[in-house]
């Protein structure tokens, strides 16, 4: 059982939640318009699979990789910013806070009459649910940084510029990963309400005109599309951590030698 790694002991675990939700509609009788079970759930997605696979996923797959991207760029580049100048920290970290205090379902309509129901305003609804981890957490790798080796720098003549591209900048990166993991799936969620909020196309949209007609299986099935695409985006950002941090990749080296 030792040998036995995460992954094998996730297919099991679903293995065992799939044959007992499967297991208990059969025995209880559930009407399938209130809980479908998994086999037919499969099935609605099999019978679907081009319109759901072949449009939806990938109206809200850009959505989610394009305000992801937005909110990597400007998020970086303001917690750059406040780490950079106490002023702007002063003046901007405030209402970064703030922002988070007002909830954020009851911004999105606010934002789709800004940016309208087309692409721009689904990619600003995922802005709005990725920006703050990655700030926050970007902000913090930069401001935690190893003081001896700080001093260090300082009394060799680095620069500010130096001890940010040689100090901050490579011990900052854990930190950012770990936001970027939050907004990673975070950003499936901001994209799927802005197309229950209005669209035409996607997943979410799917999903609430399926809700409406009562077409459970359907309904289902683009919830575990939904579910699925927020794991895949939780797995990429933590293989591309294991690349481009030492400190990951020293751990899992060291994982597989226990």
């Amino acid at each position: 059982m030792d040998r036995w790694n995460k992954g094998t002991w996730f297919a099991i675990s679903i293995a065992l939640f799939l044959a007992a939700w499967e297991g208990g509609c059969r025995l209880l009788h559930v009407p399938p318009f209130i809980l479908p079970p998994p086999s037919a759930v499969v099935l609605s997605l099999w019978e679907l699979r081009q319109t759901l696979l072949g449009l939806h996923l990938w109206v809200t797959l850009k959505e989610v990789l394009l305000g992801l991207a937005v909110s990597i760029l400007f998020g970086m580049l303001l917690a750059f910013a406040m780490s950079m100048s106490r002023i702007v920290e002063r003046l901007v970290y405030p209402y970064i806070v703030i922002s988070q205090t007002i909830p954020i379902i009851a911004l999105s309509p606010v934002f789709i009459l800004w940016f309208g129901y087309d692409l721009s305003g689904k990619i600003a609804i995922t802005i709005l649910f990725t920006f703050f981890p990655i700030v926050v957490s970007t902000y913090d790798g930069l401001r935690r940084v190893d003081k001896e080796m700080l001093q260090l720098l300082k009394t060799m003549g680095a620069n500010r510029w130096q001890l940010f591209a040689k100090l901050q900048l490579p011990s900052s990166l854990p930190h950012f990963f770990s936001g970027l993991k939050v907004a990673a799936t975070y950003s499936v969620a901001g994209a799927t309400i802005g197309e229950w909020l209005g669209a035409s196309e996607g997943l979410g949209y799917f999903g609430r005109r399926a809700s409406g007609n009562f077409q459970a299986p359907a309904l289902f099935a683009s919830v575990l599309l939904l579910s699925v695409l927020g794991m895949l985006m939780f797995w990429l950002v933590g293989r591309l951590e294991r690349y481009f941090t030492p400190q990951a990749r020293a751990k899992r080296k060291t994982s597989k030698k226990m």
